[in-house]
């Protein structure tokens, strides 16, 4: 699991993709370096809604993994893509998070969150339940 934290600066509406595929797009500007970084997560299928309650300018972490996948062109040619899919949003200084139960198993030890940024937490990881 990844966190990152920044504003928001650009929230995207949802886009059907499919019948069975809904995907949303935001931007979160990390301002804490030198070079402000615009970030672009994605939500999807239910996880959409998640960015109804967030407008820009509004303070946040997002708890999102890394996917990348590989794909062949026609041509033969192999090309990698990588993907930033948010999965929990929350508001910075809120004590709910928004796409979490209040009283899950999935529960995080929020005593020991890492530092502001992109950064790994191995004892979040244990309690993970998503199949990847």
């Amino acid at each position: 699991m990844f966190k990152f934290t920044g504003t928001v600066k650009v929230i995207q509406e949802t886009q059907r993709i499919s019948e069975k595929f809904q995907k949303r797009e935001f931007v979160v500007t990390d301002t804490t370096s030198m070079y402000p970084q615009d970030i672009i997560f994605q939500t999807t299928q239910d996880k959409c809604s998640l960015l109804d309650q967030f407008q820009a300018n509004d303070n946040v972490e997002v708890s999102f993994n890394l996917r990348g996948r590989e794909w062949t062109s026609p041509q033969g040619e192999v090309k990698y893509f990588n993907t930033i899919e948010a999965w929990r949003i929350e508001k910075q200084g809120q004590s709910q998070p928004m796409g979490m139960p209040s009283n899950g198993p999935s529960a995080m030890n929020m005593g020991s969150e890492p530092l502001p940024g992109t950064s790994s937490n191995a004892a979040a990881e244990e309690e993970d339940d998503l199949p990847f």
